[in-house]
């Protein structure tokens, strides 16, 4: 090799090693069953910390798209199952998130349980915030989470909490609501999301309307979004 362009490669890698490295960012996962008020929890950090400081990252809108079904073999899928979401392309994204680089986020129709063609960017953040009721289910998502908090509530209000937002919301019958509690979201919450409650580092109950421990959160993240290497 060239000696001036083996002296270039030396200087090269000497400037990479001194070269200030990027503080990591914070990434926080919000789980817990369907209703359990993880979206209120996601909404308070949102408001205390910034909007603008945080890439907020939603599991669920990583469904399958069903297109290729009828559309009457679509209400039939147990959405509440691991394997109904893209949970690679989840993973795939959070880890870009954490190298600083933006993702374009799916957007799904739960009317129609198909992805649109529209996504939304996310640019890169000193905070990621991602929500989902499967999230600390998966080896794969934990290992990327830093704080994982797991929002504990009553069957009974996440049952009301649930048919609300459906029938409001995607466009849901109440008859449709109710057999899909009953035959997936219970036992798949029993199956997959009680379970992984034992890998959450913080339990909230009540969620967002929890004053003391969402004051704790809020001051964690405000502390490490101060910190300076």
């Amino acid at each position: 090799m060239d000696e001036s362009l083996s002296d270039q490669l030396d200087q090269l890698k000497e400037e990479g090693r001194s070269a200030p490295q990027r503080t990591p960012p914070i990434t926080i996962g919000v789980a817990g069953g369907s209703g359990a008020g993880k979206t209120t929890v996601v909404q308070v950090i949102l408001d205390q910390i910034g909007r603008k400081h945080i890439a907020s990252v939603q599991h669920d809108a990583y469904y399958h798209d069903l297109g290729d079904l009828p559309p009457e073999q679509r209400v039939h899928i147990n959405f509440d199952h691991p394997d109904s979401l893209d949970t690679d392309l989840f993973v795939e994204h959070i880890k870009q998130l954490k190298n600083y680089q933006s993702i374009e986020l799916p957007v799904y129709d739960f009317s129609t349980y198909t992805r649109t063609d529209q996504v939304v960017v996310v640019p890169p953040h000193r905070v990621i915030l991602i929500e989902g009721i499967l999230i600390f289910a998966d080896p794969r998502v934990r290992e990327l989470i830093d704080v994982r908090i797991f929002v504990d509530t009553p069957d009974d209000i996440r049952f009301i909490r649930r048919l609300q937002r459906d029938t409001r919301e995607r466009g849901r019958t109440m008859e449709s609501v109710v057999h899909q509690w009953i035959e997936t979201v219970r036992p798949m919450y029993l199956n997959f999301v009680e379970p992984s409650k034992r890998h959450a580092h913080v339990i909230i109950p009540e969620g967002g309307y929890n004053e003391v421990a969402m004051e704790m959160l809020i001051a964690r993240i405000q502390r490490y979004r101060e910190y300076e290497t």
